[in-house]
Parts: C-alpha cells; sequence; structure tokens
C-alpha cells in the first residue's frame, strides 16, 4: 500500500507548494520512476526464478552450440556473434513472458496506470527489467573458451549487447503488453516480438563482428526505442485493461 500511495501522491504536498508548478511534477515524475525502479528490484531480488533462468537458458545455449556443431574452431569463430545474439533474444523473451501477470492478478497494475505518472512508473518497471537482462553481459564471456574466440573480439560483442538489450527488453515489454490476459500469451508473445526484433538482431550481429556503420545505426534505434515504445506500451497495457 505504501508504494501505490506514494505513486498516487509521489511529491508531499508541502514539498509541492514550496517548488514552482513545473517542479513539482518532475520532482513526482522522478519521485514515480524510482519508486517503481525500487519496487521493480526488490521483485527481482525475492522472485529470482525468472531472471535466473533467462541467465541459464542463455548459458546453455551458448555451451551446447558448440558440441551441436562438432567443435570445429573456425566454424564455431564464425557462428559465435549469431550464436550469442539469437541466445540473449530468446532469454530476454523468456524473461518477460511474466512481465505484468503478477501485478495484473492483484490488481497493482490497473493502480499504476491510473497514477499521475504511469509512465514514469512503466519507465522506473523496464529500467528494473533492462538491468537484469544485463546478467547476460558477463555470461557472453562464455564464446572465449567455447567458441575459441580470442579476448580482443569480446570488448565488440559487449558493446553489441550493451546497446541491443534495451532495445529487446522495451520490444517485449511491448508484446508482453499486447498478449496480457490472452491465451497462449507466449506463443503469441514470439510472433510479435521476433520479427520486430531482426533489425536489432542483425546490427547487433554487424557490431559483435566489427562492421563500422552498425554501432551506430544500433544506437540510433536504441533512440528511436527510447522516444516510441515506452508510451505504445503505456498504450498496449490500458487497451488490455478495458
Amino acid at each position: 500500500m505504501a508504494f501505490l500511495d506514494t505513486l498516487v501522491d509521489p511529491v508531499a504536498p508541502g514539498r509541492r507548494s514550496r517548488t514552482g508548478g513545473l517542479s513539482a511534477t518532475t520532482a513526482g515524475t522522478a519521485a514515480a520512476l524510482l519508486t517503481s525502479l525500487r519496487r521493480e528490484l526488490r521483485l527481482l531480488l525475492r522472485e529470482r526464478f525468472d531472471a535466473l533462468a533467462a541467465l541459464g537458458f542463455f548459458t546453455l545455449v551458448l555451451a551446447l552450440l558448440p558440441l551441436a556443431l562438432g567443435g570445429e574452431v573456425r566454424l564455431l569463430r564464425q557462428v559465435a556473434p549469431a550464436a550469442a545474439w539469437t541466445a540473449a533474444l530468446l532469454a530476454v523473451l523468456l524473461g518477460s513472458l511474466r512481465l505484468f501477470q503478477a501485478d495484473l492478478a492483484n490488481g497493482v497494475l490497473e493502480q499504476q496506470l491510473l497514477a499521475p505518472a504511469p509512465l514514469a512508473v512503466l519507465g522506473g518497471r523496464l529500467l528494473g527489467h533492462g538491468l537484469a537482462c544485463t546478467l547476460l553481459l558477463p555470461a557472453s564471456a562464455l564464446l572465449l573458451p567455447f567458441y575459441g574466440l580470442e579476448p580482443a573480439r569480446w570488448p565488440a560483442l559487449a558493446l553489441s549487447l550493451l546497446l541491443g538489450l534495451p532495445t529487446l527488453v522495451m520490444l517485449c515489454a511491448l508484446g508482453a503488453a499486447l498478449t496480457l490476459g490472452s491465451r497462449g500469451g507466449g506463443m503469441l508473445l514470439a510472433l510479435l516480438v521476433l520479427p520486430l526484433a531482426v533489425p536489432v538482431l542483425l546490427l547487433g550481429i554487424g557490431t559483435a563482428q566489427g562492421e563500422p556503420a552498425a554501432p551506430w545505426l544500433l544506437g540510433a534505434l536504441l533512440a528511436a526505442a527510447l522516444a516510441l515504445l515506452p508510451w505504445a506500451t503505456l498504450a498496449a497495457l490500458r487497451m488490455g485493461l478495458d
């Protein structure tokens, strides 16, 4: 209840009276975002299964693929960036299946959408989910021993994941919002997100392979996603509750 009270009135009345209208609005938005982020991080620490399942899936895919390809070093080096990005896409998708389900069931999601700054609340949730997905960055170092890569090639892969994972998180959140409450939500989520994620996948692989234009395009895609996808996700959540 304290969380919901904070969302309804994130800035105390006395504090609002001492600041100007714009400052009070900005302070309220920042307070709602930080409150939502803290709640999301507490939930992640309390219910670690989803984050650990996505991390375990990512690690298993990277570990098993060399066995399926026969251990040929030249081939493994060629497919390493594609393997890492395909595993990352599926891991983020797996971690997003129940992104809004629990809050929909207990009524918290409706209260969040009625808050004065619902976009900030959603932003805190997406930020927390994105921070959980950054666990894939250190796990991607498994490419070095399993795929015979030189350590000098890992920074390019890490940069590609750093630029591309936030876009994947927002795409998966939009898909989770569009399929909220529907039967077979996991299959629908995959059908919605996978085609939209193809440009991110290709640019991420290009960045990991050292193509000069790919990181700039991946960064531009991230900027566009930051500007558009939170609004689209918020609209999808509202339609799902109507």
